[in-house]
């Protein structure tokens, strides 16, 4: 078999869902292609059945991971902004999927709604092509 290309590697990855990559690079040290994220057995960052598509109609979406975590503006801590935010979707190679941790306090982190239409924009001018939260 021929060596598939970026893009190429990234279309054959769409045949796959999200488990069982998980499970080849995160949990299978043996595997030569694990990269020992954490341990499956005493860890809990799996994802359970709380994820769900809102648009699956759109389809499978594969990219390379821009991550961030938004929440309350701390004082003791210097923050970036959602430009530092665009700026690194930019210069990650693409496609880009942006993947964010709410950390609200559970009493309004039902009613946060972080990817409005001008941020929504602004990820798609710079190639962002999904956005998990």
């Amino acid at each position: 078999m021929s060596e598939l290309t970026e893009r190429e590697m990234l279309e054959e990855l769409k045949g796959f869902d999200t488990p069982s990559i998980t499970n080849v690079v995160a949990t299978y040290p043996k595997n030569p292609l694990c990269l020992g994220l954490y341990n499956p057995w005493t860890e809990n960052w799996y994802t359970d059945q709380s994820i769900r598509c809102m648009y699956p109609e759109l389809g499978r979406r594969v990219g390379y991971a821009v991550t961030c975590v938004y929440g309350l503006p701390d004082p003791g801590y210097s923050r970036l902004s959602f430009v530092d935010v665009i700026d690194a979707l930019d210069a990650s190679p693409k496609p880009t999927i942006l993947v964010l941790q709410q950390k609200y306090p559970p009493q309004i982190a039902g009613k946060v709604g972080l990817a409005g239409g001008n941020m929504t924009s602004a990820m798609i001018a710079v190639g962002c092509v999904g956005c998990i939260f």
